[in-house]
């Protein structure tokens, strides 16, 4: 699969990565829905942890399993960001991620280049007056000084994710779609592949089989090792 996805990009003009939690586990940041992910062995269903519902009715609870489960600073990117990232410089592709951890930008992605779909879990502000925070103040507690709650921007269930309409028409113009490191299972992110032309190109590397249309190639495997081996 290395050498096809290498002839596939070597050939494509607009490359669009459609990029899940799994492109992050290399980087020591876990996913969501695998055995060891952070929907699982969880006492309050983080669908609703993540909601805003939970946040208008018990943020401490949200912000303690965001503190526990999904602030990782210090994490770098690994070779999936860094080659996704150099093709955005050459100007042959672009990313759309489900990720809120900012690896991809992280990598030195153009930034005009990629759509956090679910937002940045470090760009903070209080919904009273949509001030920003650093993302250190959120660390020390979940209130700012005068009592502000503060909140991540990032798309909670019950919100619609940034910048859609883009999305859609990256993926309607590219010639090859690389699904990489998500169960597609999240809506309308996995919705997206609807706007891809007929005769666009579409490839899926992930650990498991996905739920996706049959004019996918899935290639079930270690995307790390898929990026590897790829020349950018």
């Amino acid at each position: 699969m290395a050498v096809d996805l290498q002839a596939r990009i070597n050939a494509a003009k607009k490359i669009v990565f459609m990029t899940g939690a799994g492109v992050s586990t290399a980087s020591g940041i876990p996913d969501y829905r695998s055995k060891n992910g952070l929907y699982h062995n969880q006492t309050l269903r983080p669908e609703y942890l993540l909601s805003t519902d939970a946040l208008r009715d018990e943020p401490a609870a949200m912000y303690q399993f965001i503190m526990d489960n999904m602030f990782y600073p210090e994490a770098q990117p690994n070779v999936i960001h860094t080659k996704m990232a150099a093709l955005t410089q050459q100007g042959k592709a672009k990313i759309i991620t489900q990720n809120v951890d900012g690896l991809h930008l992280k990598a030195d992605a153009k930034a005009e280049d990629v759509i956090e779909f679910h937002g940045n879990i470090y760009d903070i502000y209080a919904p009273t007056d949509n001030q920003h925070v650093d993302y250190q103040a959120y660390q020390a507690g979940m209130r700012r000084a005068d009592g502000a709650l503060l909140r991540p921007n990032i798309t909670l269930y019950g919100e619609i994710p940034f910048r859609v309409n883009q999305a859609m028409a990256w993926v309607h113009d590219a010639d090859l779609i690389v699904i990489v490191g998500t169960s597609f299972v999240v809506y309308p992110f996995a919705g997206l592949l609807e706007y891809a032309q007929p005769n666009a190109q579409v490839v899926a590397i992930n650990l498991e089989r996905i739920p996706a249309p049959a004019f996918v190639e899935q290639t079930i495997g270690d995307a790390v090792a898929v990026f590897n081996g790829l020349e950018v």
